[in-house]
């Protein structure tokens, strides 16, 4: 079975992994396509330490193959898009209807894989960079066969994380501000988020100008190339700034740019040990500061939002797809990435 495989030196994309069957409770997944998001890269960089080692991916779409015992809510040659929140679904958290937070879907991962009969780690309870991949049945959203999988790929990281954290997290409301600081993948659905949810002014802020025409496509009414020109655009600042680029000179610049009442929203992600600074005295006019965790998302019901969404023309999918590579192209799809050409490459199978 292919797949991409990290050992921990250089990732490299190998035909002889195995999975295991899925047992009670888990679906097994014939992968079509995956997006190749920036966490990813970050594994293989260090900002995100992982063991190894580790079939990647973690945004992919494909159609059921298998389920194991006490799954009814997919079968065979469903169309899936698949989430990363491996939650147990019975904790207080998973109880409150916030799965983001369940303690059982952070940080124990599991080893489905193997290769030369040695156990391979999973990547974010997913791994999609493979060809088959075994992940709970929580994780598997029925979606309408007529989504293309390369698009549909894409709801399960980067649409349920920055659509997510405007209309879950933030809760923007018709005729709120927001600024936008990164128009990559994440910042393209934080654009489209916030065109959905109503917002009257939409600002992006993106150091390459050749961005501008895809953020307008996605929602914002002004487009600048640095953050010190968002006075000039939002004078009295934003209710709303998400910052999508994890530069913690980029986080300040966001809580510098709130109104009174304003929120800033991190979703980009800064190496594990990077600490910010702000001035206290600024949040006494009811500003805040907000971490979110995938969109604070709700992914069976979200992933069918957004298919539907989709289905009305209201969410964009297929123009987030700015490349197709075959999985074999890896090293191409992410030097293209890590060099800002693409807003999402996706991996085919």
């Amino acid at each position: 079975m292919r797949g991409v495989f990290y050992d921990g030196t250089q990732p490299q994309v190998v035909d002889d992994l195995e999975v295991r069957e899925p047992g009670p409770g888990e679906v097994q997944v014939a992968i079509s396509a995956a997006g190749l998001c920036h966490s990813d890269l970050s594994v293989v960089d260090g900002t995100i330490p992982f063991p190894c080692p580790v079939v990647l991916g973690h945004e992919g779409a494909g159609v059921v193959e298998a389920v194991g015992e006490g799954v009814t809510h997919v079968r065979p040659g469903d169309h899936v898009s698949l989430s990363t929140l491996a939650n147990c679904g019975a904790c207080a958290e998973c109880d409150r209807g916030r799965p983001t937070m369940c303690r059982q879907a952070i940080g124990r991962p599991g080893q489905p894989f193997a290769r030369a009969g040695r156990p391979v780690y999973q990547f974010a309870s997913n791994s999609a960079f493979a060809e088959r991949t075994v992940v709970k049945a929580v994780q598997a959203v029925r979606i309408p066969k007529d989504i293309p999988l390369p698009s549909a790929a894409l709801i399960g990281c980067g649409v349920l994380t920055g659509v997510g954290a405007v209309l879950n997290r933030a809760r923007v409301d018709q005729g709120d501000t927001v600024l936008v600081v990164g128009t990559g993948g994440i910042g393209l659905n934080v654009l489209q988020g916030a065109r959905i949810a109503g917002a009257s002014r939409i600002v992006a802020v993106d150091a390459n100008p050749d961005k501008e025409p895809l953020a307008r496509r996605f929602g914002a009414t002004d487009f600048l190339t640095s953050v010190d020109e968002v006075k000039d655009v939002l004078p009295t600042g934003a209710d709303h700034a998400f910052e999508c680029v994890g530069r913690v000179e980029l986080i300040r610049a966001a809580i510098d740019s709130l109104d009174r009442h304003g929120q800033a929203v991190l979703l980009g992600v800064p190496p594990a040990t990077a600490e910010a600074t702000f001035l206290v005295s600024s949040m006494y006019l009811d500003k805040s500061i907000l971490g979110c965790r995938y969109g604070s998302s709700r992914p069976q019901r979200d992933i069918a939002l957004y298919a539907r969404l989709y289905g009305e023309g209201r969410l964009l999918l297929d123009e987030l797809v700015t490349a197709t590579y075959p999985v074999e192209d890896y090293e191409k799809a992410a030097a293209d990435a890590h060099a800002g050409k693409v807003a999402r490459a996706v991996l085919t199978f």
